[in-house]
C-alpha cells in the first residue's frame, strides 16, 4: 500500500539546522510532485516547499525562502527537507505530501520544535 513516512524532526535552538527525509514506497515515486507542508498549533496547513518530478524545479514560501532546501533522491523513493536557520515561528507539524493528477498522498507529520 501507498506509504509516506516522514522523519527527522525534533527539538532544535533558533538558528540550529534539522533535515527532514520522507521515505516513499507503493507507488511511482519519480512521476510524482513532492511537497512539503506544515501546521503549527491553532493554524491552517501551509505548503512550504515543493519539487517536480520532471525538471526538478522548486518553489518556496516567501517564509522559507533562503533558508530551507527541497531535493528528492529517485533511487531512494526518497524527498528531503534541508532548514537552516531556524526560528520559533518555523515550529510545526512538517508533512510530506505526494500528487499526481487525482492521487493525493499525505504522510503522518513529524514534529519541530524551535525553541531555547
Amino acid at each position: 500500500q501507498v506509504q509516506l513516512v516522514e522523519s527527522g524532526g525534533g527539538l532544535v535552538q533558533p538558528g540550529g539546522s534539522l533535515r527532514l527525509s520522507c521515505a516513499a514506497s507503493g507507488f511511482s515515486f519519480s512521476t510524482y510532485a513532492m511537497y512539503w507542508y506544515r501546521q503549527a498549533p491553532g493554524k491552517e496547513r501551509e505548503l512550504v516547499a515543493a519539487i517536480r518530478e520532471s525538471d526538478l524545479s522548486t518553489m518556496y514560501a516567501d517564509s522559507v525562502k533562503g533558508r530551507f532546501t527541497i531535493s528528492r533522491d529517485n533511487a531512494k523513493n526518497t524527498v528531503y527537507l534541508q532548514m537552516i536557520s531556524l526560528k520559533p515561528e518555523d515550529t510545526a507539524v512538517y508533512y510530506c505530501n505526494a500528487r499526481r493528477y487525482d492521487n493525493n498522498y499525505w504522510g503522518q507529520g513529524t514534529q519541530v520544535t524551535v525553541s531555547s
